[in-house]
C-alpha cells in the first residue's frame, strides 16, 4: 500500500506548474519542450523576462531548442489565426510536449482555476494586450530586433486561452523556408512586477497576400491623449526593462504596452505598407547594436518627436540605458545562469540597475521661458530634486519588496 505522502507526490507530478506567467504554445515555437530543469535556472516559456542580458532575453534564450522540421504557424492574410496563450503547457493542445500530462479544462481562461493575478491582472482590462510580430527572414540566426514588425494586437489577451489575432490583408508571402514570428506581451503595472514576454515561432503567410513590402518601421509612442503624437505605419516590438537591447526606457510604473495608450488598434495593424511617420515626419529609427543601449544610440520612443532630436531625454544613470551599469553579454549556453538581478534572491542593489525613470509625458506643455513665474529658482530646483529622489527611493523600495514576494512563489 502506498503511503499518503507517496500518493501526494505522484499526484503533484501530474499537476500543471502554475506560474502566474503566460506564453504562447504552438508546435512551431522555440523552447516548446523546455522544462523547469532544462537550464540551470527556470527558463520555461512562461517565465517573464526582466533585468537580463541580450542573449538571455532574446528569443527567451531558446534558440538551441528549435521547433521540429516542417512545423509552422500559418497566418492567413486578410483572415485570423487562433493561438493558445496559457500559464502552463498542460492546459493547451500541445500538452504532450510538457512533463505534466493532459490538464485541459472546459474553461477558456488562460489559467483556469487560478485568480486573475496569475496573469498579472485585476480584471480583463488589466492584461493590457499582446502582439504578434513578423520578420521576413528564414534563418533565425539572421534575425535582429529591428527586423520584427508588429502585425496584429489583441487588447484583451492573454485573458483567454484561445485568441484570434487578425492578420492584415496584403501581407507579403514569406521567403522560401518561411518567416520568423514572435509573440510579445507587457502587462499593466498594478498587479505584479514589471517585465516583458517574448516567444519566437516559425510562421508562413497564406491567403490574400500582396507584393508590396512592409515599410520602414518606427517606434510606437504614448499618444492616447495626443493623437497627433501617434506613429502611423509599421512599428517594431517593445524591448523594455532589460540590461541590454532596450528600445524603450519608460519607468517602472509607466510600462509601454500594446494597446490604445501607445496607438495600437485592437486587431490587424493598419498602414503597414508605408514608412512610419509621426505628424507627417519620418519616424524610422536608426539600427543599433543589440548590445549597445547607450542613450545616444537608442531612440527615445515616447517623449520626443523625430523632428526634434534635441528633445529626446537621456536615459538616467542606473537605468537599462546606462551602458556603464550593464554587464558584458553572456553566453547563450542552455546551462548558463541569468544575471543576478533575475534570481529570486536578488538584492535591491542588483535589481535597481534596471529601473528607469519615466520620461516626461508628451502632453504636458513646457513652461514658457518668457514667463519668470514658470522658471524655478536654483534653490527651488534643488529642493524639488531632493523630494523627487526621496519619493523615487521609497517607490523603488516598495516595488522591490513586491517583486521579491511575487517571484518567490513556487513555479
Amino acid at each position: 500500500m502506498f503511503s499518503s505522502s507517496l500518493l501526494l507526490a505522484a499526484s503533484a507530478a501530474t499537476l500543471p506548474l502554475v506560474a502566474g506567467h503566460v506564453a504562447i504554445f504552438t508546435e512551431s515555437m522555440w523552447g516548446l519542450s523546455v522544462t523547469q530543469t532544462t537550464f540551470s535556472y527556470d527558463n520555461r516559456a512562461v517565465v517573464p523576462l526582466y533585468g537580463m542580458t541580450f542573449d538571455h532575453w532574446w528569443f527567451h534564450n531558446h534558440l538551441a531548442y528549435p521547433p521540429a522540421a516542417g512545423k509552422f504557424t500559418d497566418l492567413p492574410a486578410g483572415g485570423s489565426v487562433t493561438v493558445q496563450l496559457s500559464c502552463d503547457i498542460g492546459y493547451t493542445d500541445v500538452w504532450q510536449y510538457g512533463p505534466g500530462g493532459d490538464n485541459r479544462q472546459s474553461s477558456d481562461l488562460a489559467c483556469p482555476g487560478q485568480p486573475s493575478t496569475a496573469i498579472h491582472a485585476n480584471d480583463i482590462n488589466d492584461v493590457a494586450g499582446s502582439a504578434i510580430a513578423i520578420a521576413y527572414k528564414s534563418d533565425v540566426n539572421d534575425v535582429k530586433p529591428e527586423d520584427f514588425v508588429i502585425i496584429s494586437t489583441k487588447r484583451q489577451s492573454p485573458w483567454y486561452l484561445n485568441n484570434d489575432f487578425q492578420i492584415p490583408a496584403g501581407l507579403p508571402a514569406c521567403p522560401e523556408g518561411g518567416c520568423i514570428c514572435a509573440w510579445f506581451w507587457i502587462h499593466e503595472p498594478d498587479s505584479g512586477s514589471e517585465q516583458m514576454y517574448m516567444n519566437g515561432f516559425r510562421c508562413t503567410v497564406s491567403g490574400n497576400t500582396g507584393t508590396v513590402p512592409i515599410g520602414k518601421p518606427g517606434l510606437a509612442r504614448r499618444c492616447q491623449d495626443v493623437p497627433s503624437n501617434c506613429t502611423v505605419g509599421p512599428v517594431n516590438p517593445i524591448y523594455w526593462y532589460q540590461l541590454e537591447g532596450n528600445n524603450y526606457f519608460e519607468g517602472t510604473y509607466s510600462p509601454p504596452m500594446y494597446n490604445e495608450v501607445y496607438g495600437f488598434p485592437d486587431g490587424a495593424m493598419p498602414n503597414l505598407f508605408q514608412d512610419a511617420t509621426v505628424g507627417g515626419t519620418p519616424a524610422t529609427v536608426a539600427t543599433a547594436s543589440s548590445t549597445d543601449v547607450s542613450a545616444s544610440s537608442s531612440p527615445a520612443a515616447t517623449s520626443a518627436s523625430p523632428a526634434d532630436a534635441s528633445a529626446s531625454p537621456a536615459a538616467p544613470s542606473g537605468s537599462p540605458a546606462d551602458a556603464s551599469e550593464s554587464p558584458a553579454a553572456t553566453s547563450a549556453s542552455p546551462t548558463s545562469s541569468p544575471p543576478a538581478s533575475t534570481v529570486d534572491t536578488a538584492s535591491a542593489s542588483e535589481t535597481s540597475a534596471v529601473v528607469a525613470v519615466a520620461p516626461a509625458p508628451t502632453d504636458i506643455p513646457t513652461p514658457s521661458s518668457s514667463d519668470p513665474s514658470s522658471t524655478p529658482t536654483a534653490s527651488t530646483k534643488k529642493c524639488k530634486r531632493r523630494s523627487s529622489n526621496k519619493r523615487r527611493r521609497s517607490a523603488l523600495k516598495n516595488h522591490l519588496q513586491k517583486r521579491l514576494s511575487h517571484d518567490g512563489r513556487t513555479f
